[in-house]
């Protein structure tokens, strides 16, 4: 039996500080030049050569300011602000690339559908079908205030809306234009043929559309569909909908199999949804080169700019260990309900600050020769049961470069980094379109005799 292929996505954001808090200082780190087109795509060029599914990019709507109650630590620390948009950077980098290809998040929570689907299509055209769309509803309070709401919107209700926007978004990449509608007939001076294109007319609970989708139809049509995961509520939408399924460590035995149960309550094949995990990799080629780094990177990281993501509203830091965060609470004039991750009764700041430098620490991290990392990643394939990863950038670019130079060459010749062409789509599951079975495919012919 063929061995199981990795899913390597390169983890990255177009700011300064994405996940690695505080290492954008490191010597000869190049995250300052995020605003250069020339970082993109030399980026890409080493993606690609590394054998790199996609480069995935996350993104945030709003700044963090629940810690000390204002966005000051999160400027101050480079932490995902200044940040720009992840979408305008991918056309460059597939200008200079083949196969690799780009995870672009995206939220359902304040852009209307049918303009974020035009966009979509066009990425989809330019990249020759190499895009997938991470589906988030965004959760920063700056975020919904960013976009006039006094408040976020309640949990439930954001998915509600991400539910329709979907399908919204289904009618006009599957539905509105009929296969072997765009003829490019010039003899007969026709380019489409306006009895295959249709009005979706969609009118539901938050959305009106008429349509017809302006682009024509793309390589993929529906780009490949990405969520992240960590409630019930969104292992049932990933179930639903997910082609790739984001989660990490700690929640994976909870998350694949609840995942897997609601794709097969929903039609889909168990094995439909792949999962991807966040993963740390430090390497190079001798164990003291490999301790030299994990040294460097301890040293310059910032625990105050984890609690500024993990939006924890005290000031840890200025606490003792032994306080509990009960005790800090109050010190600091907060309610004691004051929700502070998943905390217990009776944890105290020393645990939290341990809890929030839990990446250092997690199962799909390693640091070691590139052999050790390419055994761990074997490992994580075939008894973790993950299909791949997500892997984070400590330096830019020698995060990406050492795992392109020292470990794909290694997966490669144990059969783990097939070389695959095509869209996205296909080289994750195989097809350029989603399989019959998805819920986007019931749009399918939907609007057949509907005009223009």
């Amino acid at each position: 039996m063929s061995p199981k292929p990795l899913i390597l996505n390169l983890f990255e954001m177009n700011c300064v500080g994405h996940i690695t808090h505080g290492l954008w200082r490191l010597p000869g780190n190049n995250r300052h030049r995020y605003t250069d087109l020339d970082y993109w795509t030399e980026l890409a060029q080493i993606a690609e050569e590394g054998g790199f599914t996609a480069i995935f990019l996350a993104d945030v709507q709003g700044a963090y300011d629940v810690y000390g109650g204002s966005a000051e630590t999160a400027l101050r620390e480079g932490l995902q602000i200044p940040s720009n948009d992840p979408m305008l950077v991918v056309p460059a980098m597939a200008a200079v690339t083949e196969r690799l290809g780009f995870g672009i998040t995206y939220s359902t929570s304040y852009e209307p559908p049918f303009a974020f689907a035009r966009r979509m299509s066009t990425l989809d055209h330019l990249t020759d079908g190499r895009v997938g769309w991470n589906i988030v509803t965004s959760y920063l309070p700056n975020a919904a205030r960013n976009f006039g709401l006094a408040e976020e919107i309640e949990h439930d209700h954001r998915y509600e809306i991400a539910d329709e926007y979907l399908e919204v978004l289904y009618k006009l990449w599957e539905g509105s234009w009929d296969d072997g509608a765009v003829l490019r007939d010039a003899e007969g001076a026709v380019y489409t043929d306006p009895s295959k294109v249709h009005r979706i007319n969609h009118e539901g609970e938050n959305f009106r559309v008429a349509g017809p989708h302006l682009a024509e139809p793309s390589p993929q049509r529906t780009p490949t569909l990405i969520l992240a995961t960590a409630s019930p509520a969104g292992a049932k939408r990933a179930g639903e909908h997910a082609e790739i399924v984001f989660t990490h460590g700690p929640l994976l035995e909870r998350t694949v199999p609840a995942v897997r149960e609601a794709a097969v309550a929903a039609g889909r094949d168990a094995s439909d949804p792949k999962f991807v995990v966040q993963a740390a990799v430090i390497t190079a080629p001798t164990q003291e080169e490999v301790d030299a780094k994990l040294a460097q990177y301890h040293e310059h990281r910032s625990t105050e700019g984890m609690l500024v993501h993990q939006s924890v509203p005290i000031r840890a830091l200025d606490h003792p260990r032994e306080r509990t965060i009960a005790e800090a609470l109050e010190v600091e004039g907060l309610p004691a309900d004051t929700p502070i991750g998943r905390r217990s009764e009776g944890d105290t700041i020393g645990d939290l600050l341990d809890a929030v430098d839990e990446a250092w620490q997690d199962r799909f991290f390693v640091a070691g020769t590139p052999e050790v990392v390419a055994d761990a990643i074997e490992h994580w394939l075939d008894a973790d049961g993950i299909d791949g990863i997500n892997l984070r950038q400590y330096h830019s670019f020698d995060t990406v470069r050492d795992f392109a130079q020292l470990v794909s060459p290694i997966l490669r010749e144990r059969g783990r980094l097939p070389e695959r062409d095509g869209t996205l789509r296909r080289r994750v599951s195989g097809t350029d379109r989603v399989p019959e079975t998805h819920p986007a495919a019931r749009f399918r012919g939907a609007f057949e005799g509907v005009g223009v």
